[in-house]
């Protein structure tokens, strides 16, 4: 085979840390630019280990066609043998906002209620959530075209005004809103191989894009990133949690494992009442490196681990150079 390591990207910038990590380690990877591509799918594997770093947010930066390549190469990967790491089933997942909410509900997880819709009257025919509500794309990702509605009437004004909102893939959800304080935001932990990575409490300032990535979320200088839809009063700020919950653990572990994630992200906040809501899955994990650090890792090495130890246990492993 060509390489020990595949990563399936969309997102250059995202990736330039874990492919400094796999370089530092000299471990043999190829990469797939999912922006513009194609397979043969009678065609071996190129490799015995793909690592898919899709996002579903490819869409809101012009690269819509890369989630439908992604998919339709995974599947034809696993069927051709290879293993995939976060591969279709947990990419399935990510891209969509119902299904993960139905899984919630299967493993008794507490979550917002949500309505997944093609069409508004149908929508307000069935919604029986409070107002406010939260208007999501299914296909989610990086916070994009999220927005709070007030009322019925909004959301009839907002859909008319902008139809380019049910984009890609022409379904939407409604989704239960917890207001939170400020000072509290709401927590995303991060899970490698199963396991807990790290956890942060994440301070949004309005935003909803809560991407850890530091070329979205910078801790100085501008952002870069290509979701502009809510500009927030101060940069969202990311913070070290060591005093997660052991029961939002392991929810979160619960749902990683169901999800068959690899590698993942779990949000989750704080009700008033003192319950702890979820409310987001994560295939795609834009690990943060100060956070890491500030646990005395760097989550990028941790990652590398990991996948190097995926190549080892892979079928004819100890023919492959490294």
């Amino acid at each position: 085979m060509d390489y020990d390591l595949v990563v399936l990207f969309e997102h250059p910038e995202w990736q330039k840390p874990l492919f400094s990590a796999l370089e530092r380690r000299a471990v043999r990877y190829g990469t797939f630019d999912l922006k513009g591509g194609a397979f043969d799918p009678d065609r071996a594997p190129d490799a015995r280990v793909y690592f898919n770093q899709a996002s579903p947010s490819a869409y809101v930066r012009g690269n819509t066609r890369a989630v439908p390549l992604a998919l339709s190469l995974i599947r034809s990967l696993e069927l051709g043998g290879a293993r995939v790491l976060n591969g279709s089933r947990a990419f399935s997942l990510e891209l969509s906002k119902s299904t993960q909410a139905a899984l919630m509900q299967h493993l008794h997880i507490p979550h917002p209620r949500t309505l997944a819709f093609n069409d508004v009257d149908a929508a307000l025919a069935q919604w029986e959530g409070p107002w406010h509500a939260l208007l999501k794309p299914e296909q989610g990702g990086s916070g994009a075209r999220m927005y709070l509605l007030n009322s019925a009437d909004e959301l009839v004004r907002l859909l008319r005004d902008r139809p380019d909102l049910w984009l890609p893939d022409h379904l939407l959800t409604l989704q239960e809103y917890y207001p939170v304080p400020p000072s509290q935001g709401i927590v995303r932990m991060e899970f490698l191989g199963g396991e807990l990575l790290y956890a942060m409490r994440v301070i949004s300032h309005g935003s909803f894009n809560l991407c850890p990535s530091e070329v979205c979320n910078p801790l100085t200088g501008e952002s870069h990133c290509e979701v502009p839809e809510t500009k927030p009063s101060r940069p969202v700020e990311f913070h070290p949690y060591p005093e997660v919950p052991a029961s939002a653990v392991e929810a979160g572990k619960r749902l990683i494992a169901a999800g068959q994630l690899d590698v993942g992200g779990i949000e989750y906040l704080e009700a008033v009442d003192g319950r702890l809501v979820f409310y987001d899955i994560n295939a795609n994990s834009n690990l943060r490196t100060p956070i890491g650090q500030a646990f005395g890792f760097d989550p990028f090495e941790r990652v590398v681990d990991f996948l190097l130890a995926q190549i080892s246990a892979a079928p004819g492993s100890s023919n492959l150079s490294r």
